[in-house]
């Protein structure tokens, strides 16, 4: 069955088209569209009639490879920006009247879930105990997991839109900045940094934004032009993007090849809790990896 998969985020709408039996996938296309569900309505839990009407944009350029693809099943799933709003009854019902679909809003729970399935699609097995890091627009992810199978997983509403409209962030950002950032994640992320140490963790493997930013630009590629199902990245290599992005201005990443623009503003902010999640659990190994939500989608369409 060709199936398309639509992954409305806070800050972008993915698609993945793939054909999909009880067995195996093949990805037939990828692509994403800058929605900025996040934008300053955030602060109030609010989605802005800007952004719904960039969604509606970006379902009729999705709906053009959907229909290329010929594709014959259409899930669309909604996670943190949307089951936040206030006004998100109003809003879905909008976008499913103009577009025929049913958006699907999940609990974070849920998220986590999806995401971990993904990733295991990817890693096949996680010999050591390992956190998954989904750091996201509105919310961040963080799922425990060692050989198939998860052992706990929260989801937390700090996604990198919500810090940047939350907090004070310089260009570039000051050292007492970067210490409210730092003391802010610990405080959200006590229990998952807390569960690291005691396993204890010492395998990082983020999927999503951040870290596809992260890997582009270690492999100094474009956004979106290198697929990676798994890929190492050295605690040396990290380390060297973390202390120039966090000298860096606005203009200064801007020219940084593998930036991708949707990230310019929230990669400071990410690498940060990146960094502290390193810091205060002594984990020694990155990985990053494509594979998230809607390949958890795909998990599930297979079985």
């Amino acid at each position: 069955m060709r199936t398309a998969i639509i992954d409305l985020g806070t800050n972008t709408c993915n698609l993945l088209v793939a054909e999909v039996n009880s067995s195996d996938f093949k990805i037939l296309h990828q692509s994403k569209q800058l929605v900025k569900l996040g934008d300053d309505k955030i602060r109030e839990n609010e989605i802005s009639r800007e952004a719904t009407a960039r969604t509606l944009q970006s379902f009729q350029i999705h709906k053009k490879f959907i229909k290329k693809y010929n594709v014959e099943k259409v899930k669309v799933i909604a996670t943190s920006a949307v089951r936040s709003a206030g006004n998100k009854i109003e809003f879905l019902e909008k976008i499913s009247e103009e577009s025929g679909w049913i958006v699907k809003v999940i609990s974070g729970e849920k998220e986590a879930e999806l995401i971990f399935k993904g990733v295991l699609l990817a890693i096949k097995e996680f010999k050591n105990p390992s956190i998954i890091l989904d750091i996201g627009g509105g919310s961040n992810e963080l799922i425990l997991a060692h050989q198939k199978e998860m052992f706990w997983k929260e989801s937390r509403p700090t996604g990198m839109s919500r810090v940047v409209n939350q907090f004070q962030i310089s260009d570039p950002i000051q050292p007492d900045e970067i210490k409210i950032l730092q003391n802010y994640f610990s405080k959200e992320h006590k229990s998952a940094f807390k569960k690291c140490t005691e396993i204890p963790v010492q395998t990082i493997i983020g999927c999503s934004g951040a870290f596809d930013t992260i890997a582009d630009i270690i492999d100094k590629v474009n956004p979106g032009e290198k697929q990676r199902t798994s890929q190492e990245i050295s605690i040396q290599q990290f380390y060297e993007i973390y202390n120039s992005l966090i000298k860096s201005t606005r203009k200064q990443r801007l020219k940084i090849k593998g930036m991708d623009m949707v990230r310019v503003d929230l990669i400071v902010p990410a690498v940060i809790l990146i960094e502290q999640l390193i810091s205060e659990t002594g984990i020694k190994d990155i990985f990053q990896t494509d594979f998230a939500l809607r390949e958890g989608v795909l998990f599930d369409l297979m079985r």
